[in-house]
């Protein structure tokens, strides 16, 4: 196994950071990274976010979810899906363009995931951790105010960077799916029952695990939680303004 795929074998979410700034060096490397992503026509259809206001991190730690982790991360960056800069790009050559439909901020989306995977990637070679908040998806309306986001401009994800603590460093990576299960050929299967509790229990069997509890209490705490309600609600508002292409 080379250096860069066990880099990812050992990846892992780190929350606890120690009370060390990330040096500007380090910093510029991990942006860099995630500016050599791929992108759709190389249109780079994204803006990163370096947020080093202090009061914003607050804000941003209440506004998703309520996790004070986020303000304490020393290196904080948002990735945007980005449809307003090549539209302006296009009026400002005096071409007559349509709006953004939801097609351009999909392609959009998929480049500032691949640029924020990239950044994290460069992190963990560097011994910095990471952990991607999907939660900036919430509270669209306070959200677009404080990061000043304009109608064709969606935050797909933030990532907070930090070097992990000891008991961060020495946590167990959680166990992932056996491959078996998540990869197809060819054309999609819907799994059998058998194969999914199958899945689930060579994951999480041990001492008082039950397929039937874990899926009800984990249902509750995270499928049917009000933050998962809320980024629904949020996700539906943003692609509002994007009108589909006629």
């Amino acid at each position: 196994m080379n250096p860069v795929i066990k880099s990812l074998h050992d990846r892992k979410s780190v929350r606890a950071y120690l009370d060390k700034p990330l040096p500007d060096s380090e910093q510029n490397q991990i942006i860099d990274a995630a500016l050599q992503a791929p992108s759709a026509g190389n249109q780079i259809l994204y803006t990163i976010l370096h947020i080093e206001d202090q009061e914003i991190k607050n804000q941003l730690a209440v506004l998703c979810d309520n996790q004070p982790f986020i303000a304490a991360a020393p290196f904080v960056l948002v990735f945007l899906a980005d449809c307003r800069r090549w539209f302006d790009g296009y009026l400002y050559a005096g071409i007559d363009a349509r709006e953004p439909g939801q097609g351009d901020i999909l392609l959009a989306c998929e480049d500032a995931a691949i640029a924020a995977q990239n950044a994290v990637t460069a992190a963990e070679s560097l011994g910095i951790g990471s952990c991607y908040i999907g939660d900036i998806l919430e509270n669209k309306e306070k959200m677009s105010d404080l990061l000043s986001l304009d109608e064709y401009v969606l935050p797909i994800t933030m990532v907070v960077f930090g070097y992990p603590t000891r008991q961060q460093t020495e946590r167990p990576k959680p166990k992932r799916f056996n491959k078996k299960y998540i990869v197809q050929k060819n054309k999609y299967s819907r799994m059998r029952k058998n194969e999914l509790t199958e899945m689930f229990n060579e994951v999480h069997s041990g001492k008082g695990y039950d397929y039937a509890e874990y899926m009800k209490a984990f249902y509750a705490r995270k499928y049917m939680s009000d933050f998962s309600k809320e980024m629904t609600r949020s996700v539906h508002e943003y692609l509002a303004n994007f009108k589909s292409s006629k």
